[in-house]
């Protein structure tokens, strides 16, 4: 935390401009000995500023240098970036003469790091910019930036605010039992402000579910016997031709993917082995490949042939995937349709792309996609949720601890959740986790 660091903030390569950001207590003197323009020492702070790079009497680059001093800034420590032309020997040469004047190069997300450490951001926002940062579609980034902006900080913080109430009148009762003018907690008392507490960690948790929907994006699988039209509607949905089409039956006997962007989200499509009885070794591993995805998907599109009858085939596939997650879409509306089906279904095909459409809105229906972007508020990664998870954990064990325990006995449960709740924001931390955390991030970040 003494050291002044510098990385570069861009992409390295060829380009119009390269940022090289420097931080520390020591980075206004450190870019004074390589910059030849206005005194650095004397500017406004966030000003930009014209000048020139030197290497002793030897121009290096034409820059403009941002000074930003502390604390307003992100690393709450003073911040000088320079923006020199894009280019990977300008960049690297700058960086050279940086850290042979007393910079450290930044080690991964050190700068996000110190941003946390100086009390600028929470943990949770440390994480939430690493998640803009590789956000890939338009609610990733609107999940992280809702994060970044402390929505979920203050969910959590609240909930640590009634623990700790709960816990420092418990111990108020266990050290000062005398005073009669306190209020004595007694189990009537306790255990419905820690279901409560316990239902709020449970919401909070079940909607995370809509956060690896948003992060990860939908997995939809498309299912059917052989020959009913899979490949050639994963082709149409995708716009490209990503699988191959033939007449020939069983001629998809792997996994074939792509995905697109709907209403935000990703949706991951996998076009699937036709399932069916057959002795070839290589199309059985193809089918067992299929059943194992229906399990696994999301959605289970349902591909009928319409021009042919319901087979049992037929029958016994729309029953092994659960109605909740199924979309049956009878394909070849383009012939003559013959097929009967019970369920509700789509007509369509792929030749003009009929019913596509409506299969998308489909998907976006069965999901409820349209709610789940209302309220942005949700645990974002892994780390996050098993840490609520360990919370929850440690509340129920309190509430079980006192259907045949003193209120007292309870409270190395209750400190317990309101731990692991500090965690989740980084109120209460490790070094090492902060090492791991931050070294996903990148360099310059």
């Amino acid at each position: 935390m003494e050291d002044t660091i510098c990385a570069v903030a861009t992409s390295l390569g060829v380009g119009a401009i390269s940022i090289i950001r420097v931080s520390g207590n020591n980075a206004l003197n450190i870019v004074s000995k390589i910059f030849k323009g206005p005194n650095l020492k004397k500017v406004k702070s966030h000003t930009i500023n014209y000048g020139y790079i030197y290497d002793k009497d030897e121009v290096i680059d034409e820059v403009l240098l941002t000074v930003m001093l502390a604390p307003k800034t992100y690393t709450k420590e003073d911040i000088i970036e320079i923006n020199s032309h894009g280019g990977i020997n300008t960049t690297n040469k700058i960086m050279e003469l940086l850290l042979n004047m007393g910079c450290r190069l930044a080690e991964p997300g050190e700068f996000t790091k110190r941003a946390f450490l100086n009390g600028r951001i929470d943990l949770t926002q440390a994480e939430s910019v690493n998640d803009l940062i590789n956000s890939s579609s338009d609610n990733q980034r609107k999940l992280a930036l809702n994060n970044l902006q402390g929505t979920l900080t203050k969910k959590i913080r609240n909930l640590r605010k009634e623990i700790v109430s709960l816990i420092a009148s418990i111990e108020v009762n266990i050290d000062y039992p005398e005073y009669d003018d306190i209020e004595v907690i007694t189990k009537d008392i306790l255990i419905p402000k820690l279901n409560n507490i316990k239902e709020q960690i449970k919401k909070i948790i079940n909607d995370s579910k809509n956060s690896q929907i948003i992060k990860e994006g939908i997995n939809v699988a498309i299912v059917g016997r052989p020959n009913v039209g899979k490949s050639s509607i994963l082709n149409r949905l995708l716009d490209e031709d990503k699988a191959i089409v033939t007449n020939i039956a069983g001629t998809t006997r792997d996994i074939v993917e792509g995905s697109i962007s709907l209403n935000g989200f990703k949706v991951n499509f996998i076009d699937t082995a036709g399932i069916r009885e057959t002795t070839d070794v290589v199309e059985k591993i193809g089918v067992s490949k299929s059943k194992k995805i229906i399990k696994k998907a999301d959605i289970v599109i349902v591909v009928l042939n319409g021009n042919e009858k319901l087979s049992l085939d037929d029958e016994k596939l729309i029953k092994s995937v659960p109605y909740k997650k199924r979309i049956i879409f009878v394909n070849k509306s383009d012939l003559k349709l013959k097929i009967m089906v019970k369920d509700d279904y789509i007509v369509g095909n792929s030749k003009n792309d009929d019913g596509l459409d409506t299969l998308k809105s489909s998907i976006i229906t069965k999901l409820n996609l349209e709610n789940i972007t209302k309220d942005m508020t949700y645990i974002s990664n892994v780390r996050q949720l098993d840490l609520l998870k360990k919370a929850l954990k440690s509340l129920e064990d309190a509430l079980n601890n006192l259907e045949c325990m003193p209120v007292d006995m309870a409270l190395i449960d209750i400190k317990n959740a309101w731990n692991y709740l500090g965690e989740i924001t980084g109120e209460v931390y490790q070094d090492e986790l902060l090492d791991t955390l931050f070294s996903n991030f990148c360099l310059g970040k």
